[in-house]
């Protein structure tokens, strides 16, 4: 396939500058790479930054990259605390972005995030609940909802948007955060990422396993994890050996 340059950028020789409708594929392009991924309908005509692609959509290139310096009220353990980037470095964190407050879905999946606390804080990983609430609002819907009651870990305020924009989660025009999950290793850097929409919840024994496998990883250079992965079970050893015998 042959390309033309406009303006700095490579596009393909088949795809106008101009409206075009593409059903079933989607190309993003990021530093002049074309990613083929599956998609409904997108309108064609804008040339994009590295943040978009060619049809206005956002391009999300998290993975291996340092987390954005924040700092934001929070409340845990009946109290409030300021916390920062600075606080999670050297540690395993999870990031857990969620709508807002006082809803349906968010409370059943910070519910059992709370259930599996304790698996998480064994290897030594800590939890941040994020939403554009204020503190306040996560201390008054602590108190007055059993099911958040139970929880120990950190519930972040983010009114002004920074750290749900640093994420790149947040719903423009809204003010609301998506359904965004982040695993963020000692170094700062995101390991893992998921993103569901408002009517999918998530589950926390599936983080578990997704937080396993990144630190073993991480432990074992060389290792990677197959699909449906658990721990004690066996890895692998991307090889020239191995090319085609899987």
């Amino acid at each position: 396939m042959g390309v033309i340059k406009q303006k700095g950028r490579y596009l393909p020789k088949f795809l106008p500058t101009r409206s075009l409708t593409i059903s079933f594929i989607n190309y993003f392009y990021r530093f002049n790479q074309i990613y083929l991924l599956p998609s409904s309908s997108y309108y064609a005509g804008h040339l994009f930054s590295n943040q978009t692609n060619l049809y206005g959509v956002h391009v999300m290139a998290l993975i291996n990259t340092q987390i954005k310096p924040f700092t934001a009220q929070a409340f845990k353990d009946g109290e409030f605390i300021e916390i920062s980037d600075t606080d999670i470095k050297g540690k395993w964190a999870i990031f857990f972005f969620y709508p807002a407050d006082f809803t349906f879905v968010c409370p059943t999946e910070l519910g059992d995030l709370a259930d599996s606390y304790d698996e998480f804080t064994k290897r030594e990983v800590e939890i941040y609940s994020v939403s554009t609430d204020t503190h306040f609002s996560h201390k008054a819907w602590h108190d007055s909802s059993d099911t958040i009651n139970k929880i120990k870990y950190t519930m972040v305020g983010d009114p002004t948007g920074e750290i749900t924009r640093n994420f790149e989660v947040m719903r423009e025009g809204q003010g609301l955060a998506d359904r965004g999950t982040f695993v963020v290793d000692p170094d700062g850097v995101i390991q893992a990422m998921e993103i569901t929409a408002e009517g999918i919840g998530r589950d926390a024994e599936n983080l578990l396993n997704k937080v396993k496998a990144a630190q073993y990883v991480r432990a074992h250079p060389g290792e990677v994890c197959p699909a449906a992965w658990k721990e004690g079970e066996e890895t692998l050893e991307p090889s020239l050996s191995l090319v085609g015998k899987i």
